[in-house]
C-alpha cells in the first residue's frame, strides 16, 4: 500500500515539477518539503489541504486510502 510520502513525490514527479516548485506554492522551503517526500516531518494539514487543491485530488487519495 502506497503512503502519502510515496503519493505526493509521485504527483509532483508526474508533472514535472521541482520540490523547490511545489514548497514555494505551499510557502515553505524546498528543505521542509524534501522532509515531507522522505517521510523525516509529517506533512501538517494545511500543506495536506493545499497539496489536495494544487494537484485537483482528494485528501483520501492522497492520503492513500482510495484504490490506485
Amino acid at each position: 500500500m502506497k503512503t502519502y510520502v510515496d503519493i505526493i513525490r509521485e504527483l509532483r514527479e508526474d508533472r514535472d515539477l521541482t520540490q523547490k516548485e511545489v514548497a514555494q506554492y505551499l510557502g515553505t522551503t524546498q528543505q521542509v518539503y524534501s522532509r515531507y517526500e522522505n517521510g523525516e516531518n509529517e506533512l501538517p494539514v494545511r500543506h495536506l489541504i493545499a497539496l489536495c487543491r494544487y494537484y485537483h485530488v482528494s485528501a483520501d487519495y492522497l492520503l492513500g486510502l482510495e484504490p490506485f
